[in-house]
């Protein structure tokens, strides 16, 4: 028997690391057991939200500049918690999240030289009960990354940068994950194997058997 207790599980990695893929699939089993879940996605996730995502992801990869980048996450992130999150928490919904704080922290922090400090001030305000309890971090070989992006039929600005970005800042998610071991779950997604999709699966069973 499965408990009642939400779960949040946020899903983390670079561009092209299958972390969308995974968690839609995991949402597809969950919801074949009836266990009470959304799926939602960052940026976005709510109706305002997802008008600022669009205002972030379209256009040149340089249109703002990374301090105003990083707000507008953050402001994202506001919105979606207050529409989405919460209501899913308080009606003790399992939530599963294509990215969330951790990717504000690789991204623009690592990746982009943003000041750490201006980021978990504004979390400090913003996330309140909002706290994942598991994250899978999907990492991946950039040379697979690349590849898998460039299948894509649409690409945002994030899918164009370069590899050595795309180096940083997942070396930026392996720290963060160092410095949060009970939360984090690192899997290797390099090769398109079903054994992932069935790790990811039993460990989410097993967060709500106990």
């Amino acid at each position: 028997m499965y408990n009642k207790k939400p779960i949040f599980v946020t899903f983390e990695g670079i561009e092209g690391s299958g972390k969308s893929y995974q968690c839609k699939k995991l949402y597809n089993k969950i919801k074949k057991l009836r266990i009470p879940s959304i799926i939602t996605r960052e940026p976005g996730g709510s109706r305002s939200a997802e008008k600022i995502r669009n205002l972030i992801l379209k256009g040149k990869k340089n249109k703002f500049s990374k301090k105003t980048d990083t707000l507008l996450y953050l402001a994202a992130r506001n919105e979606h918690i207050e529409k989405t999150i919460n209501k899913a928490l308080k009606s003790k919904q399992n939530i599963l999240c294509d990215r969330f704080i951790d990717s504000t922290l690789a991204y623009q922090v690592y990746g982009n030289g943003i000041n750490e400090s201006l980021v978990k001030n504004i979390h400090k305000h913003i996330l309140g009960k909002a706290i994942p309890d598991i994250t899978f971090l999907l990492t991946v070989s950039i040379k697979t990354a690349f590849t898998r992006i460039k299948k894509r039929k649409y690409m945002n600005r994030y899918d164009k940068f370069s590899k050595h970005f795309y180096k940083k800042v997942q070396k930026g998610f392996l720290n963060i994950a160092k410095k949060n071991k009970k939360r984090y779950f690192i899997i290797d997604n390099s090769a398109d194997s079903k054994q992932v999709e069935n790790i990811i699966f039993k460990k989410f069973l097993n967060l709500k058997k106990n």
